[in-house]
């Protein structure tokens, strides 16, 4: 990687990765294949550690070459894919076929083995150009094992870096139109309904304007095109994004196309396709504009020109600041970034690649656009492109096991750390799935959670070194909710460690940059242990309220070995099965996120849709109904339960996040801000409290709190209370004004011109003693 110094800007947008190096990510249980030339290097990374890489070879005619690499196979039989079906695999298979390559028994070189340490690297060099398969075979992972696949990362340095033409991304299907867009030009494609348009960012940091108008309309002189503000109205986003709220609409409130997919998720429409004018009044006069060049491209169906076209500006990065300034920097697009978008009626469109040069827009640097046309035969998932770290590749919002399930209740999804989950169900509604779990019992889906196999002769001194309690304590069988924390005392994130024997753990998080942290500090401390990622195989489903646990007695079997669902008491797991010794194998602990009686069942993806309609049969006879993030929410605020990014941070410590009973400050052993909660408890500046409002207008996250003039505390949560009848918030407070009875405002609008009268009281609001969870 390339060294980055602290006199030279970090620009995380572009993968710091010196000129002519590629890197390809090698998903666990899946495979690649990367064309790779003479001279080429390729180095295999193993990220996390115990995981075995497969590589094989073979020439443009199909015919097995290891030895290009001057290396042989040692024996090992290339692994069939853990997902056949899935995207990854499909494409795969369409590269193999491309290059005439058949997998039946071809022999494949094993490097790595279950005792490599996280981070090893192999490096080879090619004397031929040959196509490259990288395995990271893997088997489905038991609720109780460990041994999840994982990642690993293909580095591969060109001894002539690729042009920009071979460094496009694949198609994601065969393409009817394949068409390049010239830095600072602007093309129209027509368009029949159902077909998809992938508009590209060839080189990163370059902005794509795009106008699309009804093709019918055009036949008879109408002109109707994509109008940004009706689509902001009907939408209630700056811009449409993957999912419920997807669609552009025109002037007569028609919706012409929707986005299927977008690995960006910043984008403008607000502002013109840039102009003559703005090129002029800048001292650029006769610089070329996507305004212009839309007129020129669009004449032949005879579009009026306009001095400056309202367009959907992609990847253009803008926003609105608090002083009411629109204002503009770079992209945050890299190479290969793309938006899908489907046309819902017949079109005509065009695309600019922008010519400004003079400002951020297009990083000071116009490129090339792509764009592609797939045929309406084809299906796409929908997703929004998140990243692990500012340089990681880009992971699509990817559906649960229990997908197919939800979405028979429901079309109300929302993208929730890069997963689409319920936000309410159609059938029951917000308040109807609330009640369910205060009066009888609800089944919500929470995969979504992070999970991290930790393992090792050295996994319980990384956990005592790297959370807030203390883990020599915790007992197999055990669960405890804990904080991690950085130097400065700042939450990294809160989770549940559950011990599934002397040296092996598992933590449930809610951010994929555990893992990284975790790994880092267990090479800082030089400890033998390794941190690998289980999300992909683990999912799970909570059962919770008062009849959670007549439903759940009926479903589960456990070894007499293993404690029996009614002896699970709070925070204990045990494992067991659906119904018999046959069944599926599920993993139970007696935990939840609502504040009631409550049950998490943990199964393989490939056994969710069994775990929930077993769990839904039998639920039906005590009250089941399903429940969304929306009515999780108010459950979770009634009951005191912090949520990351609203009562925490990595600024925010455990005792201002109101979880200080986590931290074990008399532990005899170190932890990471172990030093720095001490000194924070013993001079507390803010505390989370509850607070009462008068009146029935809910406070929201980020309102201000006041003593007069004085700003003294912000609302971190607040919502309405059904069961309480009461209006509700938790707010971070001066420690000064936390005596319960002080009596406070909530500021509204500009936080000076409303307020609210509010009255600091204890919380939980719901159930204080918590005795629901524990009865």
């Amino acid at each position: 990687m390339l060294a980055v110094t602290s006199k030279r800007v970090r620009e995380p947008g572009i993968a710091f990765l010196p000129p002519g190096v590629e890197r390809y990510r090698v998903r666990g249980g899946g495979s690649l294949a990367v064309k790779i030339f003479a001279g080429d290097t390729i180095t295999v990374v193993n990220r996390e550690g115990m995981q075995q890489c497969l590589l094989a070879a073979f020439d443009l005619d199909g015919g097995e070459d290891l030895a290009s690499f001057r290396t042989r196979h040692n024996g090992c039989s290339w692994p069939a894919p853990l997902d056949p079906g899935s995207e990854d695999s499909l494409m795969l298979d369409e590269e193999l076929a491309k290059y005439r390559i058949a997998l039946d028994n071809i022999k494949a070189l094993q490097i790595f083995d279950q005792e490599t340490r996280a981070g090893s690297s192999q490096l080879f060099v090619a004397e031929r150009t040959v196509v490259l398969l990288v395995a990271a075979p893997g088997k489905r992972m038991s609720v109780d094992q460990q041994d999840a696949p994982g990642d690993l990362d293909l580095f591969v340095k060109r001894l002539s870096p690729l042009t920009v033409e071979e460094r496009l991304p694949p198609p994601l299907a065969e393409a009817r139109l394949d068409l390049r867009v010239n830095k600072g030009t602007a093309l129209s494609y027509e368009i029949k309904a159902g077909e998809y348009i992938q508009i590209i960012d060839v080189a990163g940091r370059q902005c794509s304007d795009f106008l699309a108008f009804d093709y019918a309309d055009l036949q008879t002189g109408k002109e109707r095109g994509l109008d940004a503000t009706t689509t902001r109205t009907l939408m209630g986003n700056s811009y449409p994004q993957p999912g419920l709220y997807c669609k552009f609409y025109d002037q007569d409130m028609r919706a012409m196309v929707e986005v299927v997919r977008d690995t960006v998720n910043r984008h403008d429409t607000f502002a013109l396709a840039c102009t003559a004018k703005y090129y002029a009044d800048m001292g650029y006069p006769g610089h070329s504009n996507c305004s212009d060049n839309f007129n020129e491209v669009l004449t032949p169906y005879q579009i009026a020109p306009r001095a400056g076209w309202p367009a959907i500006n992609f990847f253009y990065n803008t926003a609105i600041d608090r002083n009411n300034v629109i204002f503009l920097d770079e992209p945050w697009s890299r190479p290969g970034d793309y938006v899908l978008l489907r046309a819902l009626t017949d079109l005509v469109c065009a695309s600019s690649a922008c010519p400004d040069d003079i400002d951020p827009a297009n990083g000071w640097n116009p490129t090339d656009i792509h764009v592609r046309v797939y045929s309406n035969k084809n299906s796409f998932s929908r997703g929004i492109a998140h990243r692990m770290t500012a340089d990681a590749p880009p992971q699509l919002t990817r559906e649960t096991g229990f997908h197919s399930r939800t979405s028979q209740l429901t079309r109300t999804f929302v993208d929730y750390r890069s997963f689409w989950l319920p936000n309410c169900f159609a059938q029951y509604g917000t308040l109807d799935e609330y009640h369910a779990c205060r009066e009888e019992a609800v089944v919500m889906d929470l995969s979504p959670l992070r999970k991290f196999e930790i393992l090792g002769p050295d996994a319980e001194a990384l956990m005592q070194a790297t959370t807030t309690r203390n883990i020599r304590k915790l007992a197999v069988g055990q669960v405890v909710y804990t904080a991690m924390c950085n130097e400065h005392g700042g939450i990294v994130d809160d989770g549940t460690v559950y011990r599934l024997s002397e040296n092996n753990f598992r933590f449930v998080g809610g951010d994929d940059f555990d893992g990284i942290w975790l790994r880092q500090q267990a090479e800082r401390l030089g400890l033998r242990v390794w941190i690998r990622s289980s999300t992909e195989q683990l999912h799970n489903l909570a059962v919770q309220g008062p009849n959670s646990r007549e439903i759940m007695k009926q479903i589960i079997w456990t070894p007499p070995a293993r404690a029996t669902l009614e002896e699970l008491s709070w925070f204990r797991f045990t494992v067991g099965r659906l119904d018999n010794g046959s069944g599926v194998p599920v993993l139970v602990s007696r935990t939840g996120y609502t504040g009631e009686l409550g049950y998490e069942v943990w199964c393989h993806p490939a056994d969710a849709e069994a775990v929930w309609d077993r769990i839904w049969e039998v639920g039906q006879n005590h009250g089941l109904k399903p429940l969304g993030m929306a009515a999780l929410d108010i459950l979770r605020i009634e009951s005191g339960l912090i949520f990351a990014g609203y009562e925490f941070d990595d600024q925010i410590d455990p005792f201002e996040a109101g979880i200080g009973f986590a931290v074990a400050l008399n532990n005899e052993d170190d932890f990471v801000g172990k030093d720095a909660l001490r000194r924070r408890k013993e001079h507390p500046q803010r505390v989370l409290v509850g607070l009462e409002l008068d009146g029935n207008e809910p406070a929201g996250h980020g309102d201000c709190v006041h003593i007069g003039r004085t700003q003294v505390g912000v609302i971190t949560s607040g919502t309405r209370s059904p069961i309480l009848r009461k209006n509700i918030a938790l707010c971070r407070l001066a420690v000064e004004y936390s005596a319960l009875g002080t009596e406070l405002e909530v500021g509204k609008l500009d936080g000076h011109q409303k307020r609210i009268p509010a009255t600091v009281v204890k919380f939980p609001f719901y159930d204080p003693e918590k005795k629901r969870p524990r009865s």
